[in-house]
Order: structure tokens, then sequence, then C-alpha cells
């Protein structure tokens, strides 16, 4: 029964962690065409703030624990499929780092890229989600 806990709240995590990796950068598109300083920028700074803070930096850390009692629990380290998983997951990882280092440059004003540079980085989590979606339900090595 702890096994079945376990998934179920890392699947709760999973979905916030995704949904704050689905938005923030939708926000970032937004933001880009606002004009520094103006109110709506200002907007932007403080959603984009409380969606990394409130929700997806507890999230990412939900995620990683259960996710790795999951492994410990279900014995999963050897398994080829639990490996790949673990690459696409420290790439989601990374794409998280990524978009808090962007949070901080649009905090500062310092923004310099075009809404279109963001709304096409919007679909690499995406895809890695589906991967490891895949990965997870398939177990194909």
């Amino acid at each position: 029964m702890l096994y079945e806990i376990l998934k179920a709240l890392h699947i709760v995590a999973v979905i916030a962690w995704m949904a704050g990796l689905l938005y923030l950068p939708r926000l970032f598109v937004y933001h880009a065409d606002a004009e520094k300083g103006s109110k709506q920028s200002e907007t932007f700074k403080v959603m984009e703030r409380r969606l990394v803070y409130a929700i997806m930096e507890p999230a990412q850390g939900a995620v990683w624990i259960l996710g790795l009692l999951l492994a410990w629990r279900g014995e999963w380290w050897a398994s080829g499929w639990f490996q790949a998983k673990i690459v696409l997951v420290l790439l989601l990882t990374g794409v998280h780092h990524v978009y808090g280092r962007w949070r901080k440059t649009f905090e500062a004003d310092r923004n310099t890229r075009p809404a279109s540079y963001y709304r096409w980085w919007n679909e690499v989590p995406t895809v890695l989600m589906i991967a490891i979606v895949f990965l997870v339900v398939l177990k194909p090595f």
C-alpha cells in the first residue's frame, strides 16, 4: 500500500511541476512583448515569481524525492527504462533551471529575446514528458 500512496503523490507532484513548466514559458512569451517597466510587465514578474516559488520549486522537489523513493521500493535502479527516464528527468530539471534564470532576467528588465524564442521553448517540456510517460507505462527495456 505504501508504494501505491507514493506513486499517487508522485503523479500529483508531476502534474503540478509540468503545469508550471508549460505555463512559465507562455508567460515569458507575453512578457517579452510587454514594455519594460509597464504595469503589464510588473504583473508578469509577480505571476512568474509566484509560479516558480509557490508551485514549481516545491513540486520539483516532491517529484525527485517521491520518484527516488519509488525507485527504491520498486527496485528499479538496474532497469534500462528507469535509467533512461532518469536521464530525461535530469534534462527536464535542467530546463526548469534555465527557466529560472530567464525569470531573473525578466525580473531585472534585461530580456533581449523575442517572444518567438520562448514560444519554441514552451514545447521542450512537452516532448520530454511524452517520452517519460511512454518509458514508465511501456517499460520497453
